[in-house]
């Protein structure tokens, strides 16, 4: 075999996929990437005792899974001695990234704030449709704010923390709001409008960090929303858990004065006992209950009809 057929034969080797990969880069090669997909890995001692750490964190967390990777984070370094840095943080980023693209830490107790999906609306087959409305008639709810005087919205600076806060307001019928809706001016108007047109007062609860960028936008969002609906018709909790706190970025130009804190640095169990007595404290038991009586009436109503179609 001669030099020139050995070359065209290893051209015709090259999978599409590097081709394509070169094209998007204007023709450049990448000479190194990270890993793909479920990858091995053989981390040093010193890691494999980190990720011995983070398993006892997501173990004794287990009821509030999944947990953020800062939550994880302000964690190991309240119960460990981890390293409170960002640099300490990016470390513990990209180890986690790696054990769990080794199965080391499952994918499913960490969660990333990523993007939506939007699955299509069908079902295999009628029997299929109906086994899912009777279970779904198994669950069935009312609106649990109904008859309170006030309606609760509870946001949250962190969108990886939603399911989290959900699981302590669901119960109550509080809507939870996250990341984006605080600087995206369509959910500003749309949150605003919703307000101008309901017939009870709305109170905000908001859980989200101590330092110049929590506190401004949050600001920013309640002013903006307060500006939007006339149109249309936390300090004492870092003493009280010793968070770890620090001053302010140099580079954040922003009024603020004092140390900082991240929300994320109170435990999972400790920040749904301060949410649910916040809601506690703000909802008439009774009213609840009379509410929840009716619910599970109408639930069985449901499923004696569906039962006996």
């Amino acid at each position: 075999m001669t030099e020139l057929e050995r070359s065209e034969m290893g051209t015709m080797a090259i999978s599409r996929r590097p081709r394509a990969a070169a094209l998007l880069l204007g023709g450049a090669l990448r000479t190194r990437t990270r890993p793909r997909g479920f990858a091995p890995w053989s981390p040093e001692k010193a890691t494999l005792a980190l990720l011995d750490q983070v398993q006892g964190v997501l173990d004794e967390y287990a009821d509030y899974l999944p947990l953020t990777l800062r939550q994880i984070f302000y964690r190991l370094v309240g119960a460990q001695g981890y390293e409170k840095s960002e640099r300490g943080y990016q470390r513990l980023c990209e180890h986690l990234g790696r054990a769990r693209r080794a199965r080391m830490i499952p994918m499913d107790a960490i969660r990333d704030d990523g993007g939506t999906v939007i699955t299509p609306d069908n079902w295999e087959s009628a029997e299929q449709f109906w086994a899912t409305i009777r279970a779904r008639a198994k669950g069935f709810t009312l609106d649990h704010s109904e008859g309170q005087k006030t309606r609760l919205v509870v946001i949250a600076e962190a969108a990886g923390m939603a399911p989290q806060l959900a699981r302590v307001t669901d119960p109550y019928g509080a809507t939870v709001m996250s990341g984006g809706g605080f600087d995206s001016l369509t959910d500003k108007y749309n949150f605003a409008a919703e307000l101008a047109a309901h017939d009870r007062p709305t109170e905000v609860l908001h859980i989200g960090d101590h330092d110049p960028s929590g506190v401004s936008m949050f600001l920013a969002f309640l002013e903006d929303v307060e500006a939007f609906t006339r149109d249309l018709g936390g300090p004492a909790q870092i003493r009280e858990f010793d968070l770890p706190t620090a001053p302010p970025k140099a580079t954040d130009n922003r009024a603020f004065t004092g140390q900082t804190c991240q929300a994320e640095a109170l435990a999972p169990d400790v920040l749904a006992n301060i949410l649910r007595d916040a809601i506690e404290e703000r909802i008439d038991r009774r009213v609840l209950e009379r509410v929840q009586r009716r619910e599970r009436r109408i639930r069985r109503e449901l499923l004696r009809k569906l039962n006996g179609a």
